[in-house]
């Protein structure tokens, strides 16, 4: 994210092995499918929150169903994943929340990596409250109010401070600095992943506790579990260049898809395809719904979607 920072969904040990939250690194392991000659094959790189795994599956779908390739897919961290694109070793990333040193390194310089052209998603991430707590303490919604409900905020993880909760800590993310340079009485606690922070969410939602969380949309969550954002010191463009000095909200950011050069060049109608591929937020987190709270495996989802937006995704085949 931007630096963006994020991840995936509900809460069992199923969607962990599902979506790849907190599982180990697989950075330097390449499809075996990667670079095949001749081969109608399409290597992915999936990240590990529900919305990225909700384009892939998607994509993956058509691509095998419709324009008969063999797809794999890789989980790699957001950062490494365009180490792998620069290689060869993944074929396209799908959801990109902005990483400008990649970008001017890979895109501009190498020139190894080309833009595929927007997802047609908007993210955005910030901090957020359960509305319920939001609707009987509006001033809570104004970052200067937060330390007067840093007590009611506190756990047995935030040392005595309000607790900000985050998600994985391999997601990049402003918060420690923010709560630093904010001088917030809070203290950033990582949940793991987003399998486990979404559990830790429903479980404070079901009790109706307040508490403070980094969040992101689109995010399917927000259908079960209502939260509203705080609002931070305005972004700005610099206002977050200095990772150190950040005292800004984060931007919202238009997602966006990226090739491996060599793939946009001979990838024929996989590149193509997938170039094309833009679907709305609706969209995504309607796929994301059917994967992460109702445990459709991410083929069954496609499916699924795939049968009700024909014309939506055969403008993706022209």
């Amino acid at each position: 994210m931007r630096v963006r920072t994020t991840a995936v969904v509900a809460g069992a040990a199923s969607l962990l092995l599902l979506t790849g939250c907190g599982a180990a690194d697989m950075t330097r392991q390449s499809s075996p499918f990667a670079n095949a000659q001749g081969a109608r094959t399409v290597t992915l790189s999936v990240q590990s929150w529900v919305g990225a795994q909700a384009n892939v599956a998607v994509a993956q779908y058509l691509l095998e169903h419709e324009l008969g390739y063999r797809v794999d897919t890789v989980q790699v961290d957001e950062v490494p994943a365009w180490d792998a694109l620069s290689q060869g070793r993944v074929d396209a990333i799908m959801e990109d929340w902005g990483h400008p040193e990649q970008e001017q390194r890979y895109v501009q310089d190498k020139k190894t990596i080309v833009d595929g052209g927007g997802l047609g998603v908007t993210g955005h991430i910030g901090w957020y409250v359960p509305t319920y707590f939001a609707k009987a303490h509006p001033d809570v919604t104004d970052w200067k109010n937060l330390d007067k409900y840093a007590a009611r905020m506190r756990t047995a993880e935030s040392g005595g401070k309000g607790q900000l909760m985050d998600g994985s800590p391999s997601y990049v993310t402003n918060d420690k600095a923010l709560v630093n340079n904010l001088k917030l009485d809070y203290q950033v606690v990582f949940a793991g992943s987003e399998a486990a922070q979404i559990t830790q969410i429903k479980q404070f939602a079901k009790e109706k506790k307040p508490f403070l969380t980094y969040w992101y949309a689109p995010q399917w969550l927000f259908e079960k579990v209502p939260m509203t954002e705080v609002k931070l010191p305005a972004y700005k463009e610099g206002c977050d260049t200095d990772p150190d000095k950040v005292a800004c909200a984060y931007p919202h950011t238009p997602l966006r898809k990226y090739l491996n050069a060599d793939f946009a060049r001979s990838g024929g109608k996989a590149a193509a395809f997938l170039k094309k591929f833009q679907w709305t937020t609706e969209d995504q987190n309607e796929v994301s719904l059917l994967i992460a709270d109702r445990k459709l495996t991410p083929e069954e989802a496609a499916k699924k979607w795939v049968e009700g937006h024909r014309s939506t995704w055969q403008a993706w085949l022209s």
